[in-house]
């Protein structure tokens, strides 16, 4: 060793190797992306991508299209994030993934805003030309399919944004309309008339994915209906009392409802004798509510009414035994509508839960209400408009409303004015608070009103579908595929049995999705299709007006189709109505509808045109397999919205589900979480975190969450987010500094040769690998992303590159020009690690991967050409090979196998790693108390009561995993066993001399300054 005098030492500085790299250390996010996004539309890097994909498995998911109607918000980001992620990551693992990006728009979301404008305006829509307002709709949705795209890419989302698909593009226009008309050829439409949610505000049918509960605070009522015939005798004359919180209905009344098994008494005003039945279990209730002096009134046997029996049995009136009793409306002075006798009826669905055990029934406002009705020979009147108005004709309050505002139903308001005058209004008052449906667009109250509308029937036998082969002949001819526990499709399904089927045969992410849309479809009423609107797809149907019957002509069906698909929604007109019905028919025989369709089945019927029009070749099934996409993905909400209608549309007219499997995501809280709304000014703007933070910061925000359940977001999570990022960046950035220089000719080739500590981070990279792989088949990318980050930060940071870095600096020199075996073996792993990280990376941090790749391989091309990585086996190191040679990757795809599994040398290590945890522990105290200023002046003894530590320790060069001037690993004493832990420390100074070059204290370093025997050598030309 050299011995140099202390006022003569060398500074070693320029001997020492230190990383260098280009890559900076401070992202510039919000500066650097837009330039490597412009990189890639320049080289067309989709087109790159599809290219080298092509003739691969394919794996296809399908864009559920969000709305043309505003900037993109948070949830957007998520979803589209994830769905990136998804196509990345089945890229990556070799596949063919193409993504085509869709928009929904139609219906009332761009309509609304149009007409928003128009009432800015104070304009009239209904003043302007339809054709010219269906214009203004298709510009406005364009202008944010445009707007959103933009701030997609930006996102880093990849995909065919020169060629997304949009359901006012007359092709898909055509399709929507041949899809519908398949399910007229196939008898699977009707028109009825059935309470349907309103809106009165927007003025059409409303579907249940456009409803949203929110609490409010209503009106109650109990409402007295005189008793005019009955068979119990002591009824007649006395009042049924029904309450309810929508006195709006009141003037639509038709029956009474009263439960079967419910038993009900007569009470007694003992002020003025009035006489009430009511359910004996809602008396309390009842008297607080009206604030009457009451008393039950008793039976006895004879039936003759007496006071104060004590037997409560002779009190009770059976609800079955109301059969035959008729009331009078309190209106009913008004005569016509109102005189009529209102019968009781009895009704399962009526309960004794909260007011008075008697219901009053209005077929045209409600579901129960039109169904006890109408079996009972009581019809709708249509009383209220589309505006929330009763028809100007209508006997009580006609031409007023609307029936949705508070002050009309209000205690002091037209209705309980014009009950309390004919003394049927008992009790009123505006304090009664629940959860009311309101319009997820206008956020107005909606209403049960029934209008004449088009249905698909969910319990019609579809004759058009063939049944499936019995389960045992499937599970044969499917390789095992079906589930065991699923039923057979009957020989005559219906559409909810074909939909319950293809549940059952669906795969869930997460698999709680199966149970909530089952349960949706299990119960759902019949679908109404139509809307009374003008932006949207026409319901292309001819009514025969003597029969009623729609025409069902194979002819006149393909000319519409064809029609639509040349000029869009426009062709359907009175103008063209005898052109499209040819010489067949006379158009004066048929009514053209003029309802559009809902938005939903506009929606659900996107499978048809992108998957199957071939439009897009990449989506096209090269191994003629059928139309179902791989995957569906959205939020949980679309089990009852684009799911559940894109489900019922291909089960109705393929008798499968579009999806193989469908991945839910949960919804976006504030920090706090609480749901973001603009009123409560708690929004993020994910273009605003885009330019503060930068896309990948979101992404990996996006990718860190338990996305399946609602998660938040906030300054700061994204604060923890952007630290999260800045370890990964400085993972990247050591790596491409420890291989400034790396060539082929310093690669160690036998992995049998390196020193342990380097093949047990090659067993740990190859357990990563496995893990990874397994998270990305299960769409789990939070823990795909945790995986990543604890690796390079426990695993490599905290460890690997804390214990190497001595060697990476020192064993460099004239002696050694490519550096020691140890050395050499190092880089040679961190070239791996470099491979493979970048990979992985690559999916989640998009721009970063790519700023990654292109500093060290600066004309290479992209990251997101490459694919998953090829690991070495135990003894060959090579290279990762690119992508591009399927047969080399496939003779190759073992190779990370065969290095898996070294479970000795993992476990060896693993306590080698929990040993060195807690004796750095001891150290940080010893620095925290001044004893020490650094790990290398630490001399440590370990005792342990473990042989087989004794013996782990004693196998490896634990002064340089420990990083300290000298370990000594002895037997613990047995007669501290039992007052100790299993393992103690003692940490002292030393006094070894510090080396000038490599500062290690180390015995041989005759005086501070002087070289070490290491660096001595690689200094020393041979």
């Amino acid at each position: 060793m050299t011995d140099t005098p202390a006022t003569e030492q060398r500074d070693y500085r320029d001997t020492v190797f230190l990383p260098k790299t280009d890559f900076p250390m401070k992202a510039g996010l919000p500066q650097k992306e837009p330039l490597i996004l412009a990189k890639w539309l320049e080289a067309n890097l989709e087109g790159q991508i599809r290219k080298a994909r092509r003739g691969r498995d394919q794996f296809i998911l399908h864009d559920g299209p969000p709305y043309a109607n505003g900037d993109m918000h948070i949830g957007h980001a998520l979803n589209h994030i994830l769905k990136d992620m998804v196509v990345r990551t089945q890229t990556l693992k070799g596949k063919d993934a193409p993504y085509v990006p869709g928009w929904d728009c139609h219906g009332l979301p761009i309509e609304w805003k149009v007409e928003e404008q128009y009432r800015k305006k104070k304009l009239n829509k209904d003043e302007v030309p339809v054709e010219e307002f269906r214009a203004e709709c298709r510009a406005y949705a364009q202008h944010w399919v445009d707007t959103q795209r933009e701030q997609l890419k930006r996102l880093g989302i990849g995909g065919d944004w020169d060629h997304p698909y949009l359901t006012m593009d007359y092709a898909a226009e055509a399709t929507i309309v041949r899809e519908l008309l398949k399910f007229a050829a196939n008898d699977m439409l009707y028109r009825g008339a059935k309470p349907v949610m309103w809106s009165p505000v927007e003025k059409t049918a409303l579907a249940e994915a456009e409803i949203e509960y929110e609490d409010i605070v209503s009106t109650q009522i109990d409402v007295a209906f005189e008793i005019v015939e009955s068979p119990i005798a002591e009824l007649v004359g006395a009042h049924a009392v029904i309450w309810t919180t929508t006195p709006w209905t009141i003037p639509v009344n038709q029956a009474l409802a009263y439960g079967p098994d419910v038993y009900y008494h007569l009470v007694e005003d003992a002020e003025d004798g009035s006489k009430f039945l009511i359910a004996f279990d809602l008396f309390e209730s009842f008297r607080a509510r009206t604030g009457r002096d009451l008393r039950i009134l008793s039976r006895d046997s004879s039936g003759d009414v007496a006071d104060d029996l004590r037997d409560i049995t002779k009190k009770q009136i059976k609800g079955a035994d109301l059969a035959g009793t008729i009331a009078r409306h309190p209106m009913h002075a008004l005569g016509g509508f109102f005189a009529r006798p209102r019968p009781f009826l009895a009704g399962d669905f009526v309960t004794t839960d909260s007011g008075t055990g008697l219901v009053h029934m209005s077929p045209d406002h409600g579901e129960d209400d039109f169904d006890l009705c109408k079996a009972n020979g009581l019809d709708p009147v249509f009383a209220v408009e589309g505006d929330g108005k009763y028809r100007a004709d209508w006997g009580w309050l006609g031409g007023q409303g609307s029936v949705i505002n508070p002050k009309f139903n209000a205690p002091d308001g037209p209705i309980c004015t014009d009950l309390r005058e004919a003394g049927a209004l008992l009790a009123a008052s505006a304090d009664y608070k629940h959860s009311y449906p309101h319009s997820w667009r206008s956020k107005a109250k909606v209403i049960y009103r029934c209008t004449p509308q088009w249905f698909v029937p969910m319990d019609k036998v579809m004759t058009h579908i063939e049944p499936k082969a019995p389960r045992e002949q499937r599970w044969e001819s499917e390789g095992g595929a079906i589930n065991p526990h699923e039923e057979d499709l009957c020989d005559a399904p219906t559409l909810r049995q074909a939909a319950m089927h293809a549940i059952e045969r669906t795969r869930f992410v997460p698999e709680k999705g199966r149970n909530r849309i089952g349960s949706m479809v299990k119960d759902r009423p019949d679908w109404v299709l139509s809307r009374q609107r003008a932006w949207g797809v026409p319901i292309t149907l001819f009514v025969d007006r003597k029969t009623g019957q729609y025409l069902n002509d194979p002819i006149v069906n393909d000319r519409i189709v064809a029609a639509v698909r040349e000029g869009g929604v426009d062709a359907w007109s009175d103008a063209r109505a005898q052109e499209y019905l040819g010489d067949a028919y006379n158009a004066a025989d048929y009514e053209r509808i003029t309802d559009i369709l809902d938005v939903w089945f506009d929606s659900g019927c996107t499978h048809a045109f992108v998957l199957e029009s071939g439009k897009w070749p990449a989506l096209v099934r090269h191994d003629g397999g059928t139309h179902s996409a791989d995957l569906y993905l959205e939020g949980s909400d679309q089990h009852r919205g684009w799911f559940q209608s894109s489900l019922l549309e291909s089960c109705g007219t393929r008798g499968q589900a579009p999806y193989k499997a469908v991945l839910t995501h949960g919804f976006t809280m504030d920090a706090k979480g609480f749901k973001m709304s603009k009123s409560l000014g708690n929004t993020i703007s994910p273009i605003d975190l885009m330019r503060d933070y930068g896309a990948d910061i979101l992404r990996l925000w996006a990718l860190s969450v338990d996305f399946t359940e609602d998660h938040r977001i906030g300054k700061e999570i994204l604060t923890g987010v952007a630290d999260q990022y800045r370890k990964l960046r400085n993972t990247f950035r050591y790596l491409l500094g420890a291989l400034d220089g790396f060539s082929e000719e310093e690669r160690v080739t036998d992995v049998a040769a390196m020193p342990e500590l380097e093949r047990y981070m090659l067993s740990l990279l190859a357990d990563l690998d496995a893990k990874m792989a397994q998270a990305v088949d299960d769409f789990d990318y939070n823990t795909y992303t945790r995986l990543l980050a604890d690796f390079c930060n426990e695993d490599l940071s905290a460890f690997y590159f804390d214990i190497r870095k001595d060697v990476l600096y020192c064993d460099l020199g004239p002696a050694a020009p490519l550096g020691t075996d140890t050395r050499r073996a190092y880089r040679s792993v961190l070239d791996v690690l470099f491979h493979a990280l970048v990979r992985y990376a690559a999916p989640v941090l998009v721009f970063t991967s790519e700023e990654v790749w292109g500093t060290r391989y600066p004309d290479a091309g992209s990251v997101h050409l490459l694919e998953w990585p090829v690991l070495p086996d135990l003894s060959t190191l090579r290279h990762p090979r690119e992508s591009g040679d399927p047969e080399s990757a496939s003779a190759d795809a073992t190779l990370g196998s065969r290095f898996r599994g070294n479970d000795e040398l993992k476990e060896k290590w693993a306590r080698v790693r929990k040993i060195r945890e807690r004796a750095m522990l001891s150290i940080e105290e010893k620095r925290r108390a001044k004893i020490l200023g650094s790990s290398l002046e630490a001399e440590v003894v370990i005792a342990s009561a473990h042989e087989s530590d004794l013996e782990i320790l004693g196998s490896i060069p634990i002064d340089e995993i420990f990083i300290v001037s000298k370990v000594t690993v002895e037997p613990m004493p047995e007669n501290m066993i039992q007052a100790l832990p299993d393992t103690g420390w003692r940490v002292e100074k030393t006094e070894n001399h510090k080396c000038g070059r490599c500062w290690r204290h180390l015995p041989e370093v005759e005086a501070d300054g002087s070289l070490c025997n290491r660096c001595d050598t690689v200094l020393t030309a041979a």
